[in-house]
């Protein structure tokens, strides 16, 4: 499919060990087995022409489609200037002139040719749309990129609505690889810990990596830390918690950090380990969220109203 949106967020809970939650950026291919998660998926590259019908000549209305082009590239879609290739989905640019102003218009087309959302840009004066300078085209593709890519988000959630094998519709199937590098009886207690939390409705966990939608694997890293009050030794703790697909690409990662003193985890974790898991279950099922897309709302059929676009923030 296109890509799978996922959004970078930052966590700090009021737990022992204060996490961040790290995933990569929107719109990267999820590779051929996360494309199989949809029916009929289309290419991990969306085609850019050059519009013929811009009210730009040729030239400039090349200027626009690499415009265009490197502001969905910047969005993490896989964009290409180029011709419409056979099979792939492509974006159809135009322009049209009202009132004195040009409106940039975008319509993203399937394979066959079908019109499958469409987009207009904000207005730009006549006169300065047609000396088409590249600060004016570069300004008005970035400007409309996000909208762009909130369509390709959702067409991508109405195809995965429509597979009953999706993770819309059904368990993300998880393998734990366990814990390693901790001190004490961290790699036990941690990994029991996760083993846990991480059980929910849209998750499962198996025994095998065979067939598994994700795996997860966590390193413990202890090093020495500046002297804490009174002069106590103190070490640095850093326990990542990686997620990877199928073709072992990471999906994300939850990194939680934290200063402790010097070999207090050296024996039994306990409680510690329990907070630390909670927080690192959370960190992955939003991982898994983020990149599968499960959780994003489909985009009507074309001509069916769209649910409001999501505020900038």
């Amino acid at each position: 499919m296109f890509s799978r949106l996922s959004r970078i967020a930052t966590f700090a809970l009021a737990v022992p060990l204060a996490g961040c939650l790290d995933v990569p950026h929107p719109f990267s291919d999820p590779g051929a087995e996360a494309r199989k998660l949809a029916l009929s998926p289309p290419p991990a590259r969306l085609d850019v022409p050059v519009p013929p019908e811009s009210l730009l000549d040729n030239a400039r209305a090349g200027t626009w489609a690499q415009a265009m082009t490197r502001a969905l590239l910047d969005q993490g879609v896989p964009a290409v200037a180029q011709p419409v290739r056979p099979g792939d989905w492509w974006l159809k640019m135009s322009a049209v002139s009202t009132g004195g102003q040009i409106v940039p218009r975008y319509a993203v087309m399937t394979p066959q040719g079908k019109l499958r959302g469409t987009q207009d840009g904000d207005p730009i004066a006549a006169q300065a749309w047609s000396e088409g300078t590249t600060t004016v085209l570069d300004g008005s593709a970035r400007q409309v990129a996000p909208a762009l890519v909130s369509m390709l988000t959702g067409i991508q959630a109405d195809m995965m609505n429509h597979d009953p094998h999706s993770l819309m519709h059904r368990p993300a199937k998880i393998y734990f690889k366990g814990v390693s590098g901790a001190p004490g009886d961290g790699n036990h207690s941690l990994a029991n810990a996760f083993v846990n939390s991480i059980r929910d409705p849209q998750d499962i966990l198996q025994n095998s990596a065979k067939s598994a939608d994700y795996t997860v694997y966590t390193t413990v890293r202890m090093s020495p830390a500046p002297q804490g009050a009174n002069a106590n030794p103190q070490q640095h703790i850093e326990i990542v918690w990686h997620v990877a697909d199928p073709h072992g690409t990471e999906a994300g990662a939850a990194t939680q950090l934290h200063d402790v003193d010097a070999h207090s985890l050296d024996g039994a974790w306990g409680e510690t380990a329990d907070a630390a898991a909670q927080e690192a279950a959370a960190g992955v099922r939003q991982i898994i969220t983020n990149y599968s897309g499960r959780a994003n709302a489909p985009l009507p059929p074309s001509g069916a109203p769209r649910p409001a676009a999501p505020s900038a923030g």
